[in-house]
């Protein structure tokens, strides 16, 4: 599949999605917004791509939404009727919504590698991966404050779940800069690298452990953690007795048992 704005690769199982306008700070133009969705659902849907990571080309991570994109969408929403016009940016905001909800709606787990700064719909971007990891120079910011207006693709519904409603409220509502180190002590990140080098073999090395585990089992997790996140721990647990019933009794079963007894590696199936 060819993109105008990301780079992708797969690799020993690993998918490798790179956001790639390094030129423009990897800012977020419309074609980015539909390609990070049409990433996703083809790490989705490709049984050789066990697990995602998501990482920026150039100086830094992302430098969020690209403004030129917001100054032109004035002009595409338009209607002589107020109403059509506002219904429009509505639509457009939903659809830029479920670009970033497409990495949770992928049944591969994404990890994120951040370098560098992470601003704005960056923010967005990251809190729909399932794991974050960040090197010693990243800084993170919810900027769209600082342009007049509340962020609206996922930050606010995310984060607070993530570093709780506090913290949360602290960043969006300054716009203040973060260090990696605030963000590994609030949680957003798992874990921080001395370099952008470590970071990305420390990234692919938890990406590798991930894809030798029985893929069947792995999807089930993330299905599982992500359903009790906004379910009740009943529902959760009434779910998951449910997928078990179907999943469990799989080839994946088996082939882990029978290589544990036997002292050697498990290969399962894509």
């Amino acid at each position: 599949m060819s993109y105008e704005t990301l780079s992708v690769t797969l690799e020993n199982h690993i998918a490798t999605v790179r956001l790639n306008r390094p030129d423009k700070a990897n800012a977020m133009n419309a074609a980015m917004w539909q390609e990070i969705r049409k990433a996703f659902q083809w790490v989705d849907a490709t049984p050789e791509a066990r697990v995602a990571v998501l990482q920026g080309e150039g100086k830094l991570f992302t430098a969020g939404i690209d403004l030129q994109m917001m100054m032109a969408l004035g002009p595409q929403i338009h209607n002589d009727c107020d109403g059509r016009t506002r219904e429009a940016l509505r639509h457009v905001i939903l659809d830029m919504q479920d670009t970033l909800t497409s990495l949770e709606r992928c049944r591969k787990p994404v990890l994120a590698a951040i370098h560098g700064a992470c601003v704005g719909g960056g923010i967005d971007l990251i809190t729909c991966a399932d794991m974050r990891y960040c090197s010693a120079d990243a800084y993170f910011t919810i900027k769209e404050i600082d342009i007049g207006m509340t962020a609206d693709v996922g930050t606010l519904q995310r984060l607070p779940k993530l570093v709780g409603e506090g913290m949360a409220r602290e960043l969006a509502y300054t716009g203040r800069n973060f260090t990696a180190a605030e963000a590994r002590e609030m949680r957003l990140v798992n874990r921080v690298f001395e370099s952008r080098d470590a970071l990305y073999a420390g990234v692919h090395e938890i990406a590798a452990t991930i894809a030798a585990k029985s893929p069947l089992s792995v999807r089930g997790c993330k299905e599982m953690i992500t359903y009790a996140r906004d379910h009740t721990v009943a529902d959760s647990l009434n779910y998951i007795a449910t997928w078990n019933a179907a999943m469990l009794m799989s080839n994946d079963l088996q082939e882990a048992m029978t290589a544990n007894m036997s002292k050697r590696a498990a290969v399962f199936k894509d």
